[in-house]
């Protein structure tokens, strides 16, 4: 199980000048990460073209990397003020939140209501702080496998980078020890095992979007396959 959850103190206790309440007073000049979780009334909370299951099938590129807890690490890195590089220890020290959202796969299933536990991405930004030039982020997993976001729905507002679901750690299968969750994208965009994250200046497409999938993956527009030639 999870540790209680404890904040670290709030925007309060910074000093006015901080580098950290500039930054925010910047994005909200600037309408930043306004990109997030939307209401939706139950019939229209099931994407079109997509099917409820009550499981949680197993997709991935054929290779489950076992990763040690001792040597799991993530590295943040790129357009930011300050990088991290953590281990399991450190990471799971960060503040936590708990989500509960739906899921949907561009293979057409859907599962609502699954109940996670993680590091809010929109608390790694108060962290890692992202320059003024940053615009996407690029995931990396430990597999190899890479996917990109534009910074706005890496920061919605319920994204979490999850180490549980269902109040157990997250499976190897499903890609503990840690992976991404951002519910208002297709799945393929919540990067399984995940080893980094590089906040870039321009964007630049990872492994399934530089092989005909969408670039943007929103399940409500159907943005399955590139339109591109």
């Amino acid at each position: 199980m999870a540790e209680e959850y404890e904040a670290a103190g709030g925007d309060d206790a910074l000093p006015a000048d901080s580098k950290l309440t500039t930054t925010k007073q910047r994005w909200a000049r600037e309408g930043k990460f306004l990109t997030g979780r939307v209401t939706r009334s139950e019939n229209e909370r099931l994407p079109p073209g997509q099917h409820l299951v009550r499981d949680w099938p197993v997709l991935d590129l054929g290779l489950q990397p076992r990763i040690p807890l001792e040597t799991w690490r993530l590295d943040v890195t790129g357009a930011v003020e300050t990088p991290v590089s953590w281990d399991w220890p450190t990471f799971r020290a960060q503040k936590q939140t708990s989500e509960v959202t739906d899921i949907h796969c561009v293979t057409t299933w859907s599962r609502y209501d699954n109940r996670w536990e993680g590091l809010s991405t929109r608390d790694l930004l108060d962290i890692v702080m992202p320059r003024a030039e940053a615009s996407h982020v690029m995931l990396q997993s430990y597999d190899g496998y890479t996917t990109n976001l534009p910074l706005e729905d890496f920061a919605a507002e319920d994204a979490l980078l999850v180490h549980s679901w269902e109040g157990q750690p997250l499976t190897l299968e499903h890609g503990g020890p840690v992976r991404l969750m951002v519910p208002h994208l297709y799945f393929w965009k919540s990067a399984k095992w995940l080893k980094k994250i590089e906040f870039r200046t321009s964007d630049q497409r990872g492994f399934w979007e530089e092989r005909g999938y969408h670039n943007h993956a929103d399940p409500w527009k159907e943005e399955r396959y590139s339109d591109d030639e």
